[in-house]
């Protein structure tokens, strides 16, 4: 293995810009090379880039089922795209807007040429621009930090086709933007020339991740700590306030904005911001991760069922990188990395805290290079920390040996399980119910535009291109109860429905929404798409004297 350092101070201070030197662990200094003047460099990161697009690109549209976040969010986009606001309900700062203000623009130019391909199945395919980008900037950042090509290599592969990243990348999730500009703000903080715009733009991008989710708020330390490490002594005050202002000022926008619009604290007649955090932080907590039949302890269970070999290799990678900071170059090189996952899973571990299923994309990149870091500075130890100036070949050839045998052991464990979890991503169709029930209601209702159906948001953007009334036909189930905007058009509740449509989410969370639960027990099944709990039921509404609307 080849780790380095900056080298130390003598006296005379590299100028701004320049690459600094590096001193591997044999004492020999020599200007790092980027990846992108680096032909074998770009062929590696070009082949791994190639496989995980195609890895996660096929099937994309088919598999995991559609989820009603996705549709949220994507719905979201539309509505920004339309002219019709931040949402397409009312904008109850539930989220900062960034994220799904971002998404319109990755969906402007598809739905401009087929306005019909607004679909949460369709526009699934532009998660693959942020996933390559995620990728190449893990393999730079891994450079950056002094990691071996191999290394490098590893730790992209690890983030890209693992089957829990090739799952969870592939759905339209706000989280995936995040850690997208989570990884730009390292890899400039990481910069090799120590140009303070880089640190600048590290700022920048530290804001925009949060701007975009706001719990990459827990990683800020870490990329303090990744520039710190990384910035030049007579400058790094400098560097550091450049990157703390710039984050501050563009991370209060998002206040300025509630107050500019009267909504940043509680008032009758309008939605607040200060409502939105109170909801987010007292909301119900989901139990503590190793309590079995806790909500945190499933959404654990679900992570090792795509993916063992990430989330107990990553987290056990941190923890030996952690443990031999004071004398591991590695360690030291990846200890920004290396505190985003301690960070990050003890906020998992907090008993009152909610844990949904998506919060471990933003731990899927460093997660990836701390264990290719660990694997690195193993491979070290055995190839070179251990071995004598004087060493007889046989005993040279037995530390190659060892490293082949454990190499080929972690592949025999590895490749097996990937292959199982890809292979299904790539052939299973778990949207075929979806897409039955939006063509059902797109063919089988008479009048769409007269026509009021409750649906979930992984739904929601097909019935309103089939032609159902954007919020007053088609309507997302949540606002039937929450949003007085919806409320009061329905001033009979279920008896002003047609149908509604239940899916998995909806008879899940219909026990805490008295008139989506109301619309249920007062409806009969007319089509029933798939088996099971994943099933999709059209449910036709009764009146009360026993007949359908």
């Amino acid at each position: 293995m080849t780790s380095t350092l900056p080298a130390a101070t003598t006296g005379t201070v590299p100028a701004q810009g320049t690459p600094v030197p590096h001193t591997s662990p044999a004492g020999r200094t020599a200007a790092p090379r980027r990846p992108r003047s680096s032909r074998p460099d770009l062929i590696l990161c070009g082949v791994l880039l190639l496989a995980i697009l195609l890895v996660q690109g096929w099937n994309i549209a088919a598999y995991p089922t559609l989820s009603d976040d996705e549709g949220t969010y994507l719905a979201q986009a539309w509505a920004v795209q339309e002219g019709r606001g931040l949402a397409h309900y009312t904008y109850w700062y539930d989220h900062p807007p960034l994220g799904w203000i971002q998404l319109a623009l990755l969906t402007w130019i598809p739905k401009l040429i087929s306005p019909d391909a607004m679909t949460v199945g369709t526009m699934r395919a532009v998660m693959l621009v942020v996933s390559a980008v995620s990728a190449v900037l893990v393999y730079v950042l891994g450079r950056r930090l002094s990691l071996p090509r191999w290394a490098a290599g590893l730790g992209m592969a690890l983030f890209g086709l693992s089957p829990l990243s090739v799952v969870l990348q592939r759905e339209i999730f706000l989280d995936n933007l995040a850690v997208m500009w989570t990884l730009v703000a390292f890899t400039l903080a990481a910069s090799p020339s120590r140009h303070l715009w880089h640190h600048f733009g590290a700022g920048i991008a530290a804001a925009t991740a949060v701007l975009t989710k706001e719990t990459m708020l827990f990683v800020l330390p870490a990329v303090l700590v990744t520039m710190w490490r990384h910035s030049h002594r007579d400058t790094r005050k400098f560097a550091l306030t450049g990157a703390i202002t710039a984050c501050a000022l563009i991370g209060f926008s998002y206040p300025l904005f509630a107050l500019l619009k009267g909504e940043l604290l509680p008032g009758s007649g309008h939605v607040s911001l200060w409502d939105g955090i109170t909801y987010q932080m007292t909301r119900p907590g989901s139990g503590f991760i190793l309590d079995q039949g806790s909500g945190s302890h499933g959404a654990l269970q679900s992570w090792l069922y795509y993916d063992r070999v990430l989330i107990v290799g990553g987290l056990a990678g941190a923890l030996l990188l952690l443990l031999t900071w004071r004398w591991s170059v590695t360690a030291r090189a990846l200890a920004g990395p290396s505190l985003a996952v301690a960070v990050l899973a003890l906020v998992a571990m907090r008993p009152s805290g909610y844990l949904p299923a998506m919060y471990v994309i933003q731990a899927l990149p460093f997660l990836a290079l701390v264990l290719a870091g660990a694997t690195a500075s193993v491979a070290h130890a055995v190839l070179n920390r251990w071995r004598k100036p004087d060493e007889r070949r046989l005993l040279r050839s037995g530390r190659y040996a060892l490293a082949a045998v454990l190499a080929l052991a972690a592949g025999a464990y590895v490749v097996p399980r990937w292959y199982d979890g890809d292979r299904t991503a790539v052939t299973a169709d778990a949207g075929a119910p979806y897409r039955a029930a939006s063509t059902w209601l797109a063919t089988e209702v008479e009048d769409p535009a007269d026509t009021r159906v409750l649906v979930d948001d992984a739904l929601w953007l097909d019935l309103v291109h089939a032609g159902y009334r954007p919020g007053l036909g088609a309507i997302w189930f949540y606002k039937a109860d929450l949003d007085p905007a919806v409320t009061k058009t329905l001033p009979n509740g279920w008896r002003d429905l047609d149908y509604v449509v239940a899916s998995p989410t909806v008879r899940r969370d219909a026990a805490d929404l008295p008139g989506v639960d109301a619309a249920l027990a007062h409806s009969t099944p007319v089509a029933t798409f798939g088996s099971g709990e994943d099933r999709i039921e059209i449910r036709r509404i009764q009146t009360a004297s026993g007949g359908v609307r």
